[in-house]
This record gives structure tokens, C-alpha cells and sequence, in this order.
């Protein structure tokens, strides 16, 4: 059984770290699903739960897709409910939605552009880009519509050329993808060098299913890979996802969820060498939320981030909790 209601998550209780630093929440979802809810009052109460959370990025999840229509289409529903919510963030004080981040079908090649037009129009000023989730594994096949996140989706030639209509529009690309993908996301970068991709929740480093118990074996494949994407100078890493089950720590099943201190215990090498590699200017933490929830509180896992980020000069520090964010998404 998975943890993460809020009683559970309550069991371990801290106060906020640094609780004056300003943040930049890049990655969260919203959605209203049987017995899951979380829209902009469960999100409101995270970012006012102690941290000085400014603004946020809603990242697609495919929520309140458009009914009917053209399926192509159908998602800009998700960017039209988004910007609903962002205008009522904007309208009663403390985190800002401040930009979206939508799906749009990148195999439809050349066609994807009227997909992209009709979400900036439906954005509300704040649609910044695209992500196309291609995380798959033979152990962990996608979930939903799989047809849309088939093996080698990257280099497909008519994903690829969906992908130069987004750079050539000037948008960004989130990078969901696995650790045994991240080769993939490096060939992306080496035929698109200007296009600006940030590769989600630490490029994926799996420890469940056939990559129980084989963490050190993930961590060495995984810092080769990523030390290699690190030489492609457009591409962004976001510094979180450490919360899911994908991962294997198994705190989802523990009696409390664990505290600051034994996020950072598990995984600060991971964190450390991510900015030793890209930079501090090229990451960004992120919350994740509610899915890093099966783990942990908002409040406790920005404390592990703040712990994890004790060593850094102060420039530093804003540019992993704001700067990056903010230049990286063109927020305001």
C-alpha cells in the first residue's frame, strides 16, 4: 500500500529551513481525479505551508482535456483549465502560477504547429512549451494512450521534425525520459542545439522492478550519461522526483514518511553531482508535486533541498531555488 494522504504525511513534522529564501516552483501538476484531488486550494496550501514560494510552473498531466474535437487538439483543454487556475493564483495573493508547460502530439511533425498556436492563445500569456513524455522501459511500459510514448520516440523522424517546429517557434522541451533513455535525450540536443530542454526529476535514475538493489550500478550508467548531456550547453536539469516509487527507496511504505535529513542522507551524491556537472545556472529545483507526495511533504522536501544546497555560494543558491527557473521559462 503507497502512503502520501496528508495524515500520513503529517507524521513527521518540521520547521521551515531558510524559510526567506525565494522560490521558484518549476514543476507541479494539478487534477481532480477519483479519491486524488489536487487543484489550486491543495497547492495553495503546500506553497503557504512555511517556504517562500513566489511563483510556479503547471506542467501537463493530462488533465480536462477537451471532450470532443479534433484529437490533436484535445489537450489544449488542459491549458485553458490551467490558465483558469493561474488567473485565480494571480488574483488572491502568495504563489503565482506563472507559466504552463502543455502536451502537444510532437508526431504530428509539421502539423503540430496549429496544436502549439491554439495553446498560446489558450495560455493566457504564460504557455511555455512542450513535454512529450517518452519515459519507457521494457519493465515499465507508459501508462495511458502508450501509442503516444512508443520505444525510441526520440529519434523518431516524425517526432524530430515536430520538435523543430517547437524550437523554431521559440519554445521550450521538458525531457521525462528513464536513465537507460538519457543517451536518447543527448542525440536530441546534438541535432537541435538550440532548442531549450530541461530533463525532468533527475533524468530518471529507476530502482524498482528488474533495477531493485542495483543502485550503484544505476548511479554509475546514470553519471556517465549525464555528465555527457551536460557537454549540450542549451540543456537544463530539474533537481527532484527523488519522492517517487519509480526510484526504489520505499519511503512510500515506511510508517512516517521520512524526515529532511534522510532525503538528503539518500540523495545528496545525485544532487551534488548533477551541479557539479551542468552548473548551478543550469538547475533547478522542483517540488514534483503531488506525485513526490507519495514520499514526503512540500514543506519537508525544500528543507532536503536547502540541506542538500548548504555548500553552495549564495549565487548559487538563487539560481537552484529561483534563477534558473525563472530565465530558463521567460517568467515574470
Amino acid at each position: 500500500m503507497l502512503n502520501g494522504g496528508r495524515d500520513w504525511l503529517a507524521r513527521t513534522v518540521e520547521e521551515p529551513i531558510q524559510a526567506d529564501l525565494p522560490i521558484c516552483d518549476p514543476h507541479h501538476h494539478l487534477w481532480d481525479l477519483p479519491g486524488d484531488r489536487y487543484q489550486l486550494a491543495e497547492l495553495r496550501q503546500d506553497t503557504g505551508s512555511g517556504h517562500r514560494i513566489e511563483t510556479t510552473v503547471f506542467v501537463e498531466c493530462g488533465s480536462a482535456y477537451r471532450p470532443d474535437g479534433p484529437e490533436a487538439l484535445r489537450p489544449v483543454g488542459e491549458t485553458v483549465y490551467a490558465a483558469d487556475q493561474a488567473a485565480a493564483s494571480a488574483d488572491r495573493g502568495g504563489a503565482r502560477i506563472a507559466g504552463i508547460v502543455a502536451f502537444a502530439d510532437l508526431m504530428l511533425g509539421g502539423a503540430v504547429e496549429e496544436v502549439l498556436v491554439a495553446h498560446e492563445r489558450a495560455g493566457g500569456g504564460r504557455f511555455r512549451g512542450v513535454r512529450h513524455r517518452a519515459a519507457w522501459d521494457a519493465d515499465r511500459p507508459s501508462r495511458g494512450k502508450s501509442h503516444l510514448t512508443p520505444p525510441g520516440l526520440l529519434g523518431r523522424p516524425d517526432f524530430r521534425q515536430g520538435i523543430g517546429v517547437l524550437a523554431r517557434l521559440g519554445y521550450r522541451f521538458d525531457a521525462w525520459v528513464y536513465h537507460p533513455q538519457l543517451p536518447e535525450v543527448t542525440d536530441l540536443a546534438r541535432a537541435f542545439p538550440e532548442l531549450p530542454i530541461v530533463v525532468d526529476h533527475l533524468g530518471g535514475p529507476l530502482g524498482s522492478g528488474r533495477y531493485a538493489g542495483r543502485r550503484a550500478e544505476v548511479r554509475a550508467e546514470w553519471r556517465r550519461s549525464m555528465a555527457e548531456l551536460a557537454g549540450c550547453g542549451a540543456v537544463t536539469v530539474k533537481l527532484g522526483g527523488i519522492g517517487m516509487e519509480a526510484y526504489g527507496l520505499g519511503w512510500e511504505h515506511g510508517e512516517r514518511p521520512p524526515t529532511s535529513e534522510q532525503l538528503a542522507e539518500a540523495w545528496t551524491p545525485e544532487i551534488e553531482f548533477c551541479i557539479e556537472q551542468f552548473g548551478a545556472g543550469r538547475c533547478m529545483f522542483e517540488s514534483n508535486f503531488p506525485v513526490d507526495r507519495q514520499s514526503t511533504s512540500y514543506l519537508v522536501l525544500w528543507n532536503a533541498f536547502k540541506r542538500m544546497a548548504a555548500g553552495v555560494s549564495p549565487s548559487e543558491r538563487a539560481a537552484l531555488f529561483h534563477d534558473t527557473a525563472t530565465r530558463f521559462y521567460g517568467l515574470a
